[in-house]
């Protein structure tokens, strides 16, 4: 039961985020189970198949202290056909992650957050094409703003791709919100937002409920959605992308379960 969802060792906590993620080497499993249901275990809830509970990688007790993302879960188990894939099911990967690794060393992620805000994408802007450039001010400076006014923390523009250091009181302010996110579940949720969309400012939107997903993914795609208005898209890159946000969706409606 504890190796469903792939081999990990929960004691290599170098990257968190990625130790509970799934192993595609294998053969998936088959499905055993009939029914996946949630049980109320004292102050948290379990996943249980066929009513016995399930493990992370990690080998704990699938459980969290929060019955809609547990719900989710149990949809998810719910759902599998003949065999358990564990890449269509966003929500579980995340918890298993953020039980298997990011609880075990929450610094290491927040900081994680914290360097990605030094070289964040809003930050890096084009002067041309001018209708590119002006969608980029359209689109990213309000989030600047915001970020500026609810977080504190002004950072400066640069054109290009040359490096630009951001201000240490920017970076402080930044640091401080980063620092108050307390559930490594949520933590592990933003980290998600902010690996998918290349912005940590972005991240920390989502986490604020500034942005909801469907916001957060146009502002963060909108270099790419500009190219492929002039030049057409890839059907390859575009399954992509929708599995993409698949993750994104399950990401967010985490953090708002966790922070209504």
């Amino acid at each position: 039961m504890s190796d469903i969802l792939g081999e990990r060792d929960p004691a290599d906590v170098k990257d968190p985020m990625r130790v509970a993620q799934p192993s595609r080497e294998s053969q998936l499993p088959k499905r055993f189970y009939k029914e996946a249901s949630v049980a109320a275990i004292e102050n948290e809830f379990q996943i249980h198949l066929d009513g016995k509970p399930i493990r992370t990688p990690g080998k704990t007790i699938l459980a969290v202290a929060n019955e809609a993302v547990a719900k989710t879960m149990a949809v998810e188990w719910g759902a599998q056909k003949e065999r358990i894939d564990p890449m269509t099911m966003p929500v579980t990967r995340l918890v298993n992650t953020a039980i298997d690794g990011v609880a075990l060393d929450m610094q290491a992620v927040k900081e994680d957050i914290i360097r990605y805000s030094g070289t964040d994408m809003l930050c890096y802007r084009v002067s041309q094409p001018r209708g590119l450039a002006a969608l980029q001010v359209q689109h990213w400076d309000p989030l600047l703003d915001w970020a500026q006014s609810a977080l504190g923390a002004q950072f400066v523009l640069a054109e290009g791709i040359m490096h630009m250091e951001q201000p240490p009181e920017a970076i402080a302010s930044f640091s401080a919100h980063v620092g108050m996110i307390d559930n490594p579940i949520v933590l592990a949720a933003t980290h998600v937002v902010m690996a998918l969309t290349g912005s940590a400012i972005i991240a920390m939107a989502v986490n604020k409920a500034e942005l909801d997903a469907d916001e957060a993914w146009k502002i963060a795609h909108l270099d790419e959605d500009w190219n492929i208005e002039q030049w057409g898209s890839d059907e390859e890159a575009e399954e992509r992308r929708t599995k993409r946000f698949v993750d994104m969706k399950a990401a967010h409606e985490t953090i708002r379960a966790y922070c209504p």
